[in-house]
């Protein structure tokens, strides 16, 4: 009997990039991949869902603020790899600038916290951040300056 290995394709997720008074919103995840650093708060595209529709649905999920989606701006990815270097998830992240429209910062869902931080200290070392979420936020600063 042969027998076929599933085919695995990359995951289409969003992540919302809000900015608010010179602050970035940022999540600090509770699950792999990046568990206990501090990204966007995303997620999965559902079924049927639009890129703009998953960036506001996963937001206020993970952290209770209601936002309007902007344009799309960038697109990352990610590879979740195991102690033998194989491949164990592979996401796909649409950056989508969200513009705030109400709500504080509560974690829900899989954030441990959720909370403002201010641009200037993405740039030292203080807080432990996924890969490329210093750059992601400077970029949608930019885009909503």
């Amino acid at each position: 009997m042969i027998t076929t290995s599933p085919v695995r394709r990359p995951v289409p997720a969003t992540i919302a990039a809000v900015i608010r008074d010179e602050c970035v919103l940022l999540v600090r995840r509770a699950n792999p991949p990046d568990a206990g650093l501090w990204g966007f708060p995303g997620g999965k595209i559902d079924h049927g869902e639009t890129i703009a529709q998953a960036a506001v649905r996963e937001l206020f999920e993970e952290t209770g603020i209601q936002a309007e989606a902007g344009p799309v701006f960038n697109c990352v990815d990610v590879l979740d790899r195991g102690p033998d270097g194989t491949i164990r998830h592979h996401y796909v992240l649409i950056a989508v600038l969200c513009r705030w429209i109400a709500g504080s910062p509560v974690a829900g869902d899989d954030a441990l916290e959720a909370a403002w931080h201010p641009l200037a200290d993405l740039s030292g070392t203080a807080l432990a951040m996924s890969f490329g979420v210093a750059d992601i936020a400077r970029q949608a600063a930019a885009l909503g300056a």
